[in-house]
Protein backbone atom coordinates (compact mmCIF):
# COMPACT_ATOMS: atom_id res chain seq x y z
CA UNK A 1 0.00 0.00 0.00
CA UNK A 2 1.07 3.76 -0.99
CA UNK A 3 -0.15 6.49 1.46
CA UNK A 4 0.74 10.15 0.44
CA UNK A 5 -0.44 12.69 3.56
CA UNK A 6 -1.10 15.80 2.76
CA UNK A 7 2.15 15.62 0.72
CA UNK A 8 3.51 19.06 -0.54
CA UNK A 9 6.28 20.06 -2.88
CA UNK A 10 7.63 23.61 -3.22
CA UNK A 11 10.79 25.64 -4.28
CA UNK A 12 12.03 29.14 -4.69
CA UNK A 13 12.67 31.11 -7.49
CA UNK A 14 15.00 34.20 -7.30
CA UNK A 15 12.32 36.59 -8.92
CA UNK A 16 10.16 35.54 -6.38
CA UNK A 17 9.50 35.97 -2.42
CA UNK A 18 7.07 33.20 -2.34
CA UNK A 19 7.22 29.69 -2.70
CA UNK A 20 6.25 28.09 -5.83
CA UNK A 21 4.14 24.71 -5.01
CA UNK A 22 4.78 22.00 -7.82
CA UNK A 23 2.26 19.99 -5.72
CA UNK A 24 0.53 21.47 -2.84
CA UNK A 25 -1.67 19.33 -0.34
CA UNK A 26 -2.55 15.73 -1.84
CA UNK A 27 -3.60 12.99 0.22
CA UNK A 28 -3.78 9.72 -1.62
CA UNK A 29 -4.09 5.84 -0.90
CA UNK A 30 -3.19 3.13 -2.88
CA UNK A 31 -3.98 -0.41 -1.71
CA UNK A 32 -2.57 -3.70 -2.62
CA UNK A 33 -4.51 -5.54 -5.62
CA UNK A 34 -5.46 -2.01 -6.99
CA UNK A 35 -4.24 0.23 -10.21
CA UNK A 36 -4.91 3.46 -9.41
CA UNK A 37 -4.22 6.28 -11.86
CA UNK A 38 -2.81 9.58 -12.15
CA UNK A 39 -4.49 12.22 -14.65
CA UNK A 40 -3.13 15.51 -15.75
CA UNK A 41 -1.79 17.16 -18.29
CA UNK A 42 1.87 17.69 -19.04
CA UNK A 43 3.44 19.96 -16.03
CA UNK A 44 0.21 19.33 -13.76
CA UNK A 45 2.73 17.41 -11.05
CA UNK A 46 2.25 13.86 -11.65
CA UNK A 47 5.94 12.78 -12.22
CA UNK A 48 6.91 15.17 -8.82
CA UNK A 49 4.69 12.86 -6.93
CA UNK A 50 6.35 9.68 -8.84
CA UNK A 51 9.71 10.63 -8.09
CA UNK A 52 8.77 11.58 -4.11
CA UNK A 53 7.56 8.30 -3.86
CA UNK A 54 10.94 6.58 -5.22
CA UNK A 55 12.57 8.92 -2.90
CA UNK A 56 14.43 10.50 -5.31
CA UNK A 57 13.74 13.68 -3.67
CA UNK A 58 11.93 14.57 -0.64
CA UNK A 59 8.91 16.62 0.21
CA UNK A 60 8.68 20.07 1.94
CA UNK A 61 6.04 18.78 4.29
CA UNK A 62 3.30 15.79 4.53
CA UNK A 63 4.18 11.92 4.55
CA UNK A 64 4.40 9.40 2.04
CA UNK A 65 3.98 5.87 3.64
CA UNK A 66 4.94 2.32 1.58
CA UNK A 67 3.94 -0.76 3.40
CA UNK A 68 5.85 -3.88 3.32
CA UNK A 69 4.18 -7.58 2.51
CA UNK A 70 3.45 -7.64 6.30
CA UNK A 71 1.63 -5.00 6.48
CA UNK A 72 5.09 -3.18 8.12
CA UNK A 73 5.04 1.02 7.13
CA UNK A 74 7.60 3.15 6.44
CA UNK A 75 7.99 6.79 6.25
CA UNK A 76 9.61 7.31 3.14
CA UNK A 77 11.43 10.74 4.13
CA UNK A 78 13.12 9.15 7.34
CA UNK A 79 13.72 6.04 5.96
CA UNK A 80 14.23 6.33 1.94
CA UNK A 81 16.31 3.43 1.87
CA UNK A 82 12.69 1.48 1.99
CA UNK A 83 11.97 3.05 -1.08
CA UNK A 84 14.11 0.29 -3.21
CA UNK A 85 13.13 -2.41 -1.34
CA UNK A 86 9.49 -1.73 -1.67
CA UNK A 87 8.79 -0.21 -4.94
CA UNK A 88 9.26 -1.21 -8.30
CA UNK A 89 9.96 1.73 -10.88
CA UNK A 90 9.40 2.08 -14.22
CA UNK A 91 9.91 5.55 -16.04
CA UNK A 92 8.68 7.44 -18.85
CA UNK A 93 12.04 7.12 -20.40
CA UNK A 94 13.82 4.06 -19.70
CA UNK A 95 17.48 5.22 -19.02
CA UNK A 96 19.17 1.19 -20.06
CA UNK A 97 22.73 1.10 -20.21
CA UNK A 98 23.00 0.80 -24.51
CA UNK A 99 25.94 -2.10 -24.11
CA UNK A 100 24.89 -4.43 -22.14
CA UNK A 101 22.82 -7.49 -22.86
CA UNK A 102 19.44 -7.43 -21.22
CA UNK A 103 20.60 -10.43 -18.97
CA UNK A 104 24.15 -8.58 -17.88
CA UNK A 105 21.44 -5.40 -16.50
CA UNK A 106 18.91 -7.78 -15.25
CA UNK A 107 21.55 -9.81 -13.26
CA UNK A 108 22.93 -6.29 -11.91
CA UNK A 109 20.00 -5.41 -11.18
CA UNK A 110 19.40 -8.27 -8.99
CA UNK A 111 22.38 -7.93 -7.39
CA UNK A 112 21.85 -4.25 -6.44
CA UNK A 113 18.48 -5.37 -4.67
CA UNK A 114 21.02 -7.98 -2.76
CA UNK A 115 19.40 -10.73 -4.27
CA UNK A 116 21.28 -14.39 -3.23
CA UNK A 117 23.21 -16.25 -5.65
CA UNK A 118 21.62 -18.92 -5.31
CA UNK A 119 17.95 -16.96 -6.24
CA UNK A 120 19.47 -15.28 -9.18
CA UNK A 121 18.72 -17.42 -11.76
CA UNK A 122 15.94 -18.62 -10.96
CA UNK A 123 14.23 -14.46 -10.51
CA UNK A 124 15.99 -13.62 -14.27
CA UNK A 125 13.94 -16.49 -15.25
CA UNK A 126 10.74 -15.63 -13.59
CA UNK A 127 10.87 -11.74 -14.71
CA UNK A 128 12.00 -13.34 -18.42
CA UNK A 129 9.05 -14.80 -18.49
CA UNK A 130 6.43 -12.20 -17.05
CA UNK A 131 8.20 -10.14 -19.59
CA UNK A 132 8.12 -12.24 -22.30
CA UNK A 133 12.20 -11.51 -23.18
CA UNK A 134 13.35 -14.98 -23.22
CA UNK A 135 14.36 -14.33 -26.51
CA UNK A 136 16.37 -11.31 -26.39
CA UNK A 137 18.28 -11.90 -23.13
CA UNK A 138 21.35 -12.60 -24.94
CA UNK A 139 20.96 -8.98 -26.92
CA UNK A 140 22.83 -5.82 -26.51
CA UNK A 141 20.49 -3.31 -24.95
CA UNK A 142 21.15 -0.70 -27.74
CA UNK A 143 19.63 -3.38 -30.41
CA UNK A 144 15.99 -3.83 -28.51
CA UNK A 145 12.90 -1.79 -30.16
CA UNK A 146 10.92 0.28 -27.90
CA UNK A 147 8.42 -2.25 -27.15
CA UNK A 148 11.63 -4.80 -25.98
CA UNK A 149 13.53 -1.96 -24.09
CA UNK A 150 10.30 -1.47 -22.04
CA UNK A 151 9.44 -4.86 -21.24
CA UNK A 152 13.20 -4.63 -20.11
CA UNK A 153 12.33 -1.73 -17.83
CA UNK A 154 9.77 -3.04 -16.62
CA UNK A 155 11.70 -6.37 -15.85
CA UNK A 156 13.96 -4.97 -13.65
CA UNK A 157 10.96 -3.06 -11.73
CA UNK A 158 9.89 -6.73 -10.54
CA UNK A 159 12.74 -8.74 -10.19
CA UNK A 160 12.48 -7.83 -6.46
CA UNK A 161 9.56 -8.81 -6.63
CA UNK A 162 8.05 -5.14 -4.62
CA UNK A 163 4.81 -4.90 -3.14
CA UNK A 164 4.55 -1.46 -5.00
CA UNK A 165 4.35 -0.78 -8.29
CA UNK A 166 5.26 3.09 -9.85
CA UNK A 167 4.57 3.66 -13.38
CA UNK A 168 5.11 6.73 -15.62
CA UNK A 169 3.58 6.87 -18.93
CA UNK A 170 4.09 3.17 -19.36
CA UNK A 171 2.96 2.69 -22.80
CA UNK A 172 4.28 5.78 -24.24
CA UNK A 173 5.73 5.27 -27.70
CA UNK A 174 4.44 2.02 -28.24
CA UNK A 175 2.66 0.45 -31.19
CA UNK A 176 -1.09 -1.43 -30.85
CA UNK A 177 -0.07 -4.89 -29.99
CA UNK A 178 2.72 -3.51 -27.46
CA UNK A 179 -0.52 -1.51 -25.82
CA UNK A 180 -2.25 -4.50 -25.83
CA UNK A 181 0.73 -6.79 -23.78
CA UNK A 182 1.62 -3.77 -21.48
CA UNK A 183 -1.67 -3.60 -20.36
CA UNK A 184 -2.01 -7.52 -19.45
CA UNK A 185 1.05 -7.60 -17.50
CA UNK A 186 -0.07 -4.27 -15.69
CA UNK A 187 -2.97 -6.10 -14.96
CA UNK A 188 -1.33 -9.50 -13.90
CA UNK A 189 1.54 -7.59 -12.15
CA UNK A 190 -1.38 -5.49 -9.72
CA UNK A 191 -2.92 -8.68 -8.58
CA UNK A 192 -0.63 -9.07 -6.12
CA UNK A 193 0.79 -5.36 -5.67
CA UNK A 194 -0.22 -1.57 -5.26
CA UNK A 195 0.06 0.12 -8.81
CA UNK A 196 0.16 3.61 -9.37
CA UNK A 197 0.14 5.07 -12.93
CA UNK A 198 0.63 8.48 -14.15
CA UNK A 199 -0.73 9.37 -17.28
CA UNK A 200 -2.45 12.16 -19.46
CA UNK A 201 -3.89 9.40 -21.73
CA UNK A 202 -7.94 8.49 -21.80
CA UNK A 203 -7.67 5.36 -22.79
CA UNK A 204 -5.40 3.73 -20.32
CA UNK A 205 -7.52 5.02 -17.66
CA UNK A 206 -10.91 3.47 -19.29
CA UNK A 207 -8.68 -0.02 -20.08
CA UNK A 208 -6.84 -0.27 -16.26
CA UNK A 209 -7.31 1.79 -13.69
CA UNK A 210 -9.55 1.07 -10.50
CA UNK A 211 -9.69 4.33 -9.91
CA UNK A 212 -8.35 7.38 -10.74
CA UNK A 213 -6.79 11.14 -9.14
CA UNK A 214 -7.24 13.79 -11.56
CA UNK A 215 -4.73 16.78 -10.92
CA UNK A 216 -4.62 20.19 -11.83
CA UNK A 217 -1.32 23.04 -11.56
CA UNK A 218 -0.34 20.88 -8.84
CA UNK A 219 -3.77 20.21 -7.18
CA UNK A 220 -6.20 17.19 -6.45
CA UNK A 221 -9.09 18.35 -8.27
CA UNK A 222 -10.85 14.91 -8.58
CA UNK A 223 -11.02 11.79 -6.85
CA UNK A 224 -12.87 8.42 -7.48
CA UNK A 225 -14.40 5.65 -10.24
CA UNK A 226 -15.24 7.33 -13.32
CA UNK A 227 -18.82 7.45 -12.46
CA UNK A 228 -18.40 9.07 -9.75
CA UNK A 229 -16.14 11.97 -11.76
CA UNK A 230 -18.90 12.13 -13.70
CA UNK A 231 -21.42 12.39 -11.86
CA UNK A 232 -19.75 15.17 -9.59
CA UNK A 233 -19.20 17.29 -12.38
CA UNK A 234 -22.31 16.71 -13.88
CA UNK A 235 -20.91 16.05 -17.31
CA UNK A 236 -21.48 13.83 -19.68
CA UNK A 237 -17.94 11.25 -19.61
CA UNK A 238 -14.61 11.60 -18.35
CA UNK A 239 -13.24 13.69 -21.39
CA UNK A 240 -15.82 16.66 -20.16
CA UNK A 241 -15.08 16.00 -16.54
CA UNK A 242 -11.55 16.20 -17.29
CA UNK A 243 -11.71 19.15 -19.48
CA UNK A 244 -13.86 21.31 -16.88
CA UNK A 245 -11.64 20.17 -14.13
CA UNK A 246 -8.38 20.96 -15.72
CA UNK A 247 -9.56 24.18 -17.25
CA UNK A 248 -8.73 23.39 -20.77
CA UNK A 249 -11.24 24.46 -23.32
CA UNK A 250 -13.41 22.40 -25.42
CA UNK A 251 -12.87 22.63 -29.05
Amino acid sequence: MIELKAFTKSYYQSSRKKPVFSVDDISITVKTGKIVGLLGPNGSGKTTILKTICGFQFSTSGKIIVTDNESNQFDIESTPEAAMDLIGYVPEKSILPPDLTVYEFLEHAARMHCINESELKEKLAYVSKECSIQDVLTKKIKTLSKGYGQRVSFAQAIIHNPPNLILDEPISGLDPAQIIQMRNLIKKLSKTKAVIISTHILQEVYSLCDEMHIISKGKLVASGTEKEIISVTKTKNLEAAFLKLTDIEEK
